[in-house]
């Protein structure tokens, strides 16, 4: 996949989109009655990382502050969601232990890898931020664990939803109509090829998780140093 065209495209459609028919809100974000639990692994940005990000998203708050932004404790890049979120999930329903055994021997054959963040696309529920892997690394995690759980016995819906193949991260949601699409589309185009940084993923987490991967709804259940036995 040319992750560059791909994000080209998604935002030329969603621009359309969001010109001609509107955001898609998303109704559960703010819904107490939301239960969807999943397991995830996933990697942090870190700290400039994600304060060169918090400066764009301030920018795009003073167009349309009602809009969700993601704060700094919630970016990241999902690796793989082991577990997609359903409703109703909870821990006690499989043996945590099993799962961070697994993904801790997977860990240690895995390697750091490297991620550029650069640019925005866009969704009709959301704006992300572009991520392009600058080596294999990435790939590769991604498929040992594949490998792993759909040859184990350990519950998982892996792809089951889509394929991830992106390196991007969700930074902004859209939960109510915009209130001026022309100018969040023109913000959109000042940030399409902003350089934001580029770091080493050398620690990913295995989370208990929410929809959004907020915070106060993430349990970890492990983290891992990769490439260390």
């Amino acid at each position: 996949m040319n992750l560059q065209e791909h994000y080209t495209a998604m935002r030329e459609a969603t621009v359309h989109r969001l010109l001609h028919e509107g955001a898609d809100p998303d109704l559960l974000l703010h819904s107490q009655q939301d239960t969807r639990r999943g397991i995830t692994l996933l990697a942090r940005p870190p700290a400039a990382t994600t304060a060169a990000i918090e400066d764009i998203l301030a920018d795009f708050r003073r167009i349309d502050p009602a809009q969700y932004y993601y704060p700094a404790s919630d970016i990241h890049l999902t690796i793989l969601s082991i577990i997609s979120c359903y409703a109703g999930f909870t821990p006690d329903q499989i043996d945590p232990a099993a799962y961070c055994r697994a993904v801790r021997d997977i860990a240690r054959q895995a390697r750091p890898f490297s991620i550029r963040l650069e640019g925005l696309t866009a969704s009709p529920g959301g704006i992300m931020v572009q991520g392009f892997p600058e080596d294999d690394g990435l790939e590769h995690l991604r498929d040992a664990v594949r490998t792993y759980f759909r040859h184990s016995s350990l519950q998982q819906s892996i792809d089951t939803r889509y394929s991830i193949h992106t390196a991007h991260s969700t930074v902004i949601r859209f939960t109510q109509p915009l209130t001026d699409a022309p100018a969040l589309i023109a913000r959109l185009a000042q940030y399409q090829e902003q350089y934001i940084g580029t770091f080493e993923v050398r620690e990913v987490e295995l989370v208990y998780n929410d929809w959004y991967q907020r915070a106060r709804n993430t349990m970890l259940l492990e983290k891992y140093v990769l490439g260390r036995s």
